[in-house]
């Protein structure tokens, strides 16, 4: 029995001299440390965004016939006024022919007239025929001149449906899909259209800027439109996480707060020469945020307990809790300090999470500001 109360107490001895050890060792410990100062960063805000492009436009035929070719695939880049289908044109070739025809009839019937005209002038002159025989000549000459402008406006109205049998791009962009087949019998009268063109050479960026942060922009310019026209270049980070190489630009921002959101609607364009963007995607919009002499620390000066920031200050050489706080937006390893710390304080620059308060800090070595 004596034996094991010897042992137990063998055993406590050690394990307070562990513990003893331990705390020995928790009480000071080397840390890296910088003095709190000022200086300028540029951020990048984020919102999410949707991409659209600029236009869609449905083609729809503007006369009736049989879809003779489809000079297009679904997918397909085109330029304006590239050929994406032809109707069957027989029938209205042969209306042009006919009204051309009409045309020269009628041409030939104002010759035929000036000449009777003509002719009764000078037979007035002398005596020879009436006033009424020269009136009606005159009469004659004015309808057959009526005829031919009638005759030459069914002509270019036949023309024109000629023409309508090739539907051409109206612009750039990049084929829908291909809603008929070829042998279709189409007109006006379809809605959906034989396809859509997308105008993909620039795209529309939606996004939304909170009311504050646009009262506050506005009152740095002066107005909305100096605000717009000052805004810097905008960046896209697409949904697969790239950032796309070529910037935008603010285009407008919608005068009306959604008052569900407390945000407002805008509008970034950006170009698209290769068709990299398309419509309908997603993307997150970046919006660089210069900022001068402000205090700025790393993200490893500091560690969060339930939604608040702390940091260690170096007081006396021992650590200090202080609650700090920051700017929402970040580069990503920095933080914007807004309050909680000055100029010239000392704070533990790296692995604030495992320090104690009150723990004494020995400096490793100073963080570069």
């Amino acid at each position: 029995m004596k034996r094991i109360i010897y042992y137990t107490i063998i055993v406590l001895c050690a394990a307070a001299c562990g513990q003893s050890a331990s705390q020995e060792e928790s009480a000071s410990a080397e840390y890296e440390t910088m003095n709190v100062s000022r200086s300028d960063i540029s951020l990048e805000e984020t919102y999410p965004a949707s991409i659209e492009g600029r236009q869609s436009i449905r083609i729809i035929p503007r006369v009736e016939g049989y879809l003779q070719e489809i000079k297009v695939k679904e997918g397909q880049q085109v330029r304006k006024g590239q050929v994406l289908f032809v109707l069957d044109q027989a029938n209205y070739v042969a209306d042009e022919k006919a009204a051309r025809a009409n045309v020269e009839v009628a041409k030939a019937g104002v010759e035929t007239a000036q000449l009777n005209y003509d002719s009764r002038k000078g037979l007035r002159e002398k005596n020879i025929v009436s006033e009424y025989d020269l009136q009606t000549a005159a009469a004659a000459l004015s309808l057959a001149k009526a005829q031919l402008q009638q005759a030459e406006a069914q002509w270019e109205a036949s023309r024109s449906n000629l023409s309508y049998t090739v539907l051409k791009s109206p612009s750039d962009g990049v084929v829908g899909s291909l809603q008929y087949r070829k042998g279709d019998y189409v007109g006006p009268t379809i809605q959906d259209g034989l396809t859509t063109i997308a105008d993909n050479g620039e795209m529309y960026v939606y996004f939304s800027l909170t009311e504050r942060d646009i009262m506050r922009r506005m009152e740095e310019s002066g107005s909305m439109e100096r605000m717009i026209a000052s805004f810097p270049p905008v960046s896209l980070q697409t949904a697969g996480g790239e950032t796309y190489p070529l910037q935008g630009r603010l285009e407008s921002v919608s005068g009306v707060v959604d008052r569900s959101t407390g945000a407002l609607s805008a509008r970034a364009v950006f170009p698209n020469p290769d068709g990299r963007l398309l419509s309908g995607s997603t993307g997150r919009l970046l919006i660089p945020q210069a900022m001068k002499q402000v205090i700025v620390i790393p993200q490893s000066a500091t560690y969060e307990i339930q939604d608040k920031v702390y940091a260690y200050k170096v007081v006396d050489g021992k650590a200090q809790s202080v609650i700090i706080s920051i700017l929402p937006v970040s580069d990503g390893q920095n933080y914007v300090v807004t309050g909680g710390l000055d100029e010239g304080e000392t704070i533990v620059s790296k692995g604030a999470s495992y320090v104690k308060e009150g723990q004494q800090i020995l400096t490793a070595k100073k963080t570069e500001e």
